[in-house]
């Protein structure tokens, strides 16, 4: 039997301390069984504690990274994360049209867990102008709705109105997700298909190790989505791996340390396991065989 190889890009900045960015992402590629491969936009330096410096890669580099993928190694899925500026964003946006790239999840990142900006401010409008409309997903947290939308969120009726004027932008999905609410014992991520909203429901776990959740989730999503599944089922998917990551914390770094990358592996036969993920599995059994 021959295995399917399925692949993802990351296009997103390099944390030194590997909690996030391209560390997470391909992290979590591999452990959704999915071949990741990047393209950096920009190099922290970082750790639990916080950004210490950060550095751009120039956007000609950039460009030469997108092509090197897109001549060759073409994605089943692309997830974007820290795109520093507007040439960055526009240089992402012309080689997604120009490659014709499938299922973009677009993860607004702009604020680092310690409150670093990674993100210009002039770049916010850019960003929806230029890569919004070519999302299959965007993927923002509470600030981050706030700052595409201008809304306040304070309540989940508040998270939905966001939704709907950033499905007016033309993505075909969006996820609010909830680790920013104010609800005390549960993180609910509002999934929105341009008509309904279905709510992905966690018990919130008080931990100060959620760094890299974000990126986690939004590259689980993207690996569902170059498997072939569903908007709805990749979402389901990643926000299991991600309530495990969080669960089962590796409780290192004296700051906001990482999540668990590994946790999902080791309870995918549970109740938490996809029907995607177990078959994915089964396929890799017999193809060795």
């Amino acid at each position: 039997m021959t295995h399917t190889v399925y692949k993802a890009l990351t296009v997103a900045g390099s944390d030194s301390g590997g909690g996030a960015g391209i560390q997470a992402d391909l992290k979590t590629f591999q452990e959704l069984g999915v071949y990741g491969m990047s393209v950096l936009t920009g190099v922290t330096a970082q750790n639990t504690r916080g950004v210490q410096a950060v550095h751009p890669v120039p956007v000609p580099m950039v460009e030469a990274q997108l092509q090197s993928i897109g001549t060759d190694l073409s994605p089943d899925a692309v997830k974007t994360g820290m795109l520093v500026g507007a040439e960055v964003i526009r240089q992402v946006a012309a080689q997604i049209r120009q490659f014709r790239w499938p299922n973009v999840v677009v993860d607004p990142v702009m604020i680092a867990k310690g409150g670093t900006s990674l993100l210009q401010d002039e770049a916010v409008e850019t960003l929806k102008s230029y890569l919004l409309p070519l999302a299959k997903v965007v993927t923002p947290n509470f600030p981050e709705a706030e700052a595409l939308t201008g809304l306040v969120l304070s309540s989940r009726e508040d998270a939905k109105e966001a939704a709907r004027m950033l499905a007016d932008l033309g993505s075909g999905y969006v996820i609010i997700k909830g680790g920013h609410s104010a609800e005390a014992d549960r993180s609910v991520d509002l999934l929105f298909d341009g008509r309904n909203f279905t709510e992905l429901d966690g018990p919130r776990i008080h931990t100060p190790h959620t760094h890299g959740t974000g990126c986690t989730f939004s590259a689980a999503l993207a690996a569902g989505l170059a498997a072939g599944r569903s908007v709805p089922e990749a979402a389901q998917t990643a926000k299991a791996f991600i309530q495990a990551a969080i669960e089962q914390g590796l409780g290192i770094g004296c700051g906001h340390g990482p999540t668990n990358h590994w946790a999902w592996n080791a309870r995918w036969t549970g109740e938490g396991a996809s029907v995607w993920s177990r078959a994915m599995r089964e396929e890799q059994s017999d193809a060795k065989s």
